[in-house]
């Protein structure tokens, strides 16, 4: 590759094809080539902002940056390269490890995918024409790193690398361990704490960068840039990605003094679409206890007042559980105890990086983030953006619970996520995966509105082990068997019987409260791995402003899953978008029947969903389940709960309490109580495919015939399993333990021979 004779240009011929070397931790950038580079055809400008060069152009897989008659194997660093920085530099590609230091430029940060796309079409036209299964190129059960996530000893190292080669002013990190991420991303800021580091988010690289595209704010110790000028840095970047895309929003992740740097940007623009994520805000530091402890060890050298607050940072516990977390999944005792005693050593071992900063650099930030409060708290009351708190209850740097609860009563669009034992530095500590609680809370969209079809992202490995965590009681209890009927009628073992492609519209029976809901769909995430997007009742979807970190409830499996709340416009988009949809017309009064009617359907008389499917040429499947009756048994019926003194007007009640516009029957939870388990039996039956079925949308009596059909498979199935389960000699749960001690606990279970 080789310029012209304006640096401002690369020409090239090829494709680029150098092989990049990448220092994470340190602020030079290296491009090493295995060939040599011949000049290249004009490729289109590029703008460069204060760290991430960007462009307007579709990102290569490679970075290349040339300078004439370059050699085989030579070196480009960017220290040589400062003057180029202060033009409009062209070059091949857009990414970059490290940014390059500028100050106050004009930003435009580089994004993927075509620009014309946002404000030209509306959403349901954009995405018309193609699968939304694709999830913007984005598979179910992707990897989101957080299995393979680095620990704190590579943390403190990467740190160590930065800290020996840092220099300049503040710049943007765009880290390459956050891989590729999905079309049309929304871009996310990361603005560190008070140390200024940008691998502060090192162990949700991969995650986030997957759903986002991702830039890390760095500020160098030496660096002393003061809190309105880093302010004004960040506007940059904001301003001039909204300018490009004004309906698509822009994430801030602000940790600790972050936060406070978040809320000032958000307060002075309140007409730009942000979403603030605020890990322990700084914006409590005048009633920490870290300020009192500082004034009170005043004495002594900034560099122990620095280790004195890195060894209260550090949180024993969670190293604990995150040991006894690897040995539950499978990992030698010895391998997590290594870990442990790795981690818990590592700031010890790189107790070095003291010995580089300046003397004066604890006073320093002291002032800083004493001016970040005060500027962010006289202006809270200003900001309008959506807001995410993480708030951590075992904090011993800042009082973070309450300030959580403080900040939420000011803030009109806010929601708290509270972690009960975790300590100040969230983002390092291991449980915490900040891209799933974005996704739970609501939040992650790519226009101005939340969609639920068009903006849903798919689970990750992560998030399916979080299910089975959280099922684990229920999975065991029940050992779910399912069935499937090929297309000649042959019933057989799993889901083979399912087609492989959507879209395709599941329609079955509710057992009570819905407890069949996870085996499924994670069972169609294992098998075919497909996501069941289920419709389901609006109760089930609240708004919660306060959840706590004690794993996922079933809200969060819901939209975890895509599941919708039940209108016919959101049947018609899923199966517009080829999905695979799960429907229960019997709805909640299957869900919440009484004692005496297990196992019965309660379908109302309307083929609104043979019609749509008929319209998309969807496959129906009908199928059943059977089993709560050996799970658990009611204690009352219809009946009784009549005849009881008010029991009328109680059940009126609950029926207007749970916003039954259409009920034509009350429903009340009458109670439970449990039982030696049983078994869960699933059947899908043969499927029925709609195409050229265009009687069925023309001709109600036709729709009413293809209704009628399906209503009778769906109950022969469950007779079918009713009987066939008599013939299961691990129908009941000893049997299975016996058979799952002499084979092994992840065997699978025999059932009855279909």
């Amino acid at each position: 590759m080789a310029t012209t004779a304006s640096p401002a240009v690369v020409r090239c011929q090829r494709p680029p094809a150098p092989f990049l070397t990448f220092s994470l931790a340190a602020v030079k950038l290296r491009v090493r080539c295995r060939q040599p580079l011949a000049p290249f055809p004009t490729i289109p400008r590029l703008r460069m902002s204060h760290a991430t060069l960007v462009s307007t152009a579709p990102r290569p897989r490679f970075f290349a940056l040339g300078r004439p008659n370059m050699p085989t194997g030579s070196t480009v660093s960017f220290e040589t390269t400062s003057e180029i920085l202060r033009k409009n530099l062209q070059l091949t590609a857009p990414m970059a490890t490290l940014s390059l230091p500028m100050v106050h430029p004009q930003v435009s940060l580089w994004r993927q995918g075509q620009r014309w796309w946002h404000g030209s079409f509306s959403c349901q036209f954009r995405h018309a024409g193609r699968l939304q299964a694709s999830y913007r190129g984005l598979e179910a059960m992707y990897d989101d790193g957080y299995g393979t996530v680095k620990d704190l000893d590579y943390y403190y190292h990467a740190l160590g690398e930065l800290v020996e080669h840092d220099s300049g002013p503040p710049r943007w990190l765009c880290p390459v361990d956050a891989g590729s991420s999905v079309e049309d991303a929304p871009l996310m800021l990361y603005l560190p704490g008070v140390d200024g580091m940008g691998m502060g988010l090192c162990m949700h690289h991969m995650a986030l960068g997957r759903i986002f595209e991702l830039r890390c704010m760095h500020i160098p110790f030496h660096d002393r840039t003061p809190f309105e000028e880093l302010v004004t840095m960040v506007e940059d970047v904001v301003r001039a990605e909204h300018s490009i895309s004004p309906n698509k929003p822009i994430y801030l992740l602000g940790n600790s003094f972050g936060g406070c740097l978040a809320l000032a940007v958000a307060a002075r623009h309140p007409h730009i679409n942000l979403i603030l994520v605020l890990v322990n805000p700084a914006t409590s530091y005048e009633r920490s206890d870290i300020k009192t402890l500082l004034s009170v060890f005043s004495l002594l050298s900034d560099r122990a007042c620095i280790a004195i607050t890195a060894l209260l940072n550090y949180n024993i516990d969670n190293e604990v559980n995150m040991a006894l977390s690897r040995m539950k999944s499978g990992k030698h005792p010895l391998e997590a105890l290594s870990r442990l005693t790795n981690n818990m050593s590592s700031s010890l071992k790189h107790s070095n990086i003291l010995d580089k900063l300046p003397e004066d650099t604890l006073r320093w930030k002291m002032n800083l983030i004493k001016r970040a409060a005060s500027y962010a708290n006289c202006r809270v009351q200003s900001v309008t953006a959506e807001v995410l708190l993480l708030a951590s209850g075992a904090d011993r740097l800042l009082p973070s619970k309450s300030e959580a609860d403080r900040l939420q009563k000011k803030l009109p669009k806010s929601k708290v996520f509270f972690f009960e034992n975790h300590g100040h530095s969230l983002l390092l500590e291991h449980g915490v995966h900040v891209s799933s609680i974005i996704k739970c809370a609501g939040l992650y969209r790519h226009s101005s509105r939340y969609h639920r079809v068009f903006d849903y992202i798919p689970p990750s490995t992560t998030e399916l082990k979080e299910v089975d965590k959280a099922s684990s009681d229920l999975t065991f209890r029940t050992s779910p068997a399912m069935f499937s009927t090929m297309e000649d009628g042959t019933v057989v073992r799993g889901l083979a019987g399912v087609p492989d492609d959507g879209p395709v519209l599941l329609v079955g029976n509710h057992m009570l409260l819905g407890i069949e809901l996870i085996s499924l769909a994670a069972e169609f995430m294992r098998q075919k791995n497909a996501v069941v997007r289920g419709i389901a009742h609006p109760l089930l979807f609240p708004n919660k402003a306060r959840t706590w970190s004690e794993g996922h409830d079933f809200f969060d499996f819901l939209i975890l899953w895509g599941g919708v709340p039940m209108t016919y416009k959101y049947i018609y988009e899923l199966l517009a978008a080829g999905e695979f949809v799960l429907l229960y017309p019997g709805g909640y009064r299957e869900a919440l029947h009484c004692k005496g009617e297990e196992h019965r359907i309660f379908w109302p008389d309307r083929t609104e969903f043979v019609r749509m499917a008929a319209q998309f040429n969807a496959t129906i499947v009908p199928f059943g389940v059977v089993g709560e009756d050996d799970l658990l048994n009611l204690l009352c019926t219809f009946d009784d709960i009549r005849s009881a003194p008010f029991g009328k007007e109680i059940m009126r009640a609950y029926s207007n309490h749970l916003k039954l516009r259409d009920a034509d029957h009350e429903v009340i939870f009458p109670g439970v109580y449990l039982k030696i388990p049983g078994r869960f039996y699933y059947r899908f039956g043969k499927p029925i495919p709609t195409k050229g079925r265009q009687d069925v949308l023309t001709d109600r009596h036709a729709a009413a015939r293809l209704y009628t059909h399906v209503k009778s498979e769906v109950e022969g199935i469950i007779s079918y399993l009713l009987e066939k389960r008599e013939e299961d000699k691990y129908r009941k749960l000893f049997p299975r333990l016996l058979y799952k001690a002499a084979r092994g606990g992840n065997t699978e279970v025999p059932a009855f021979d279909p």
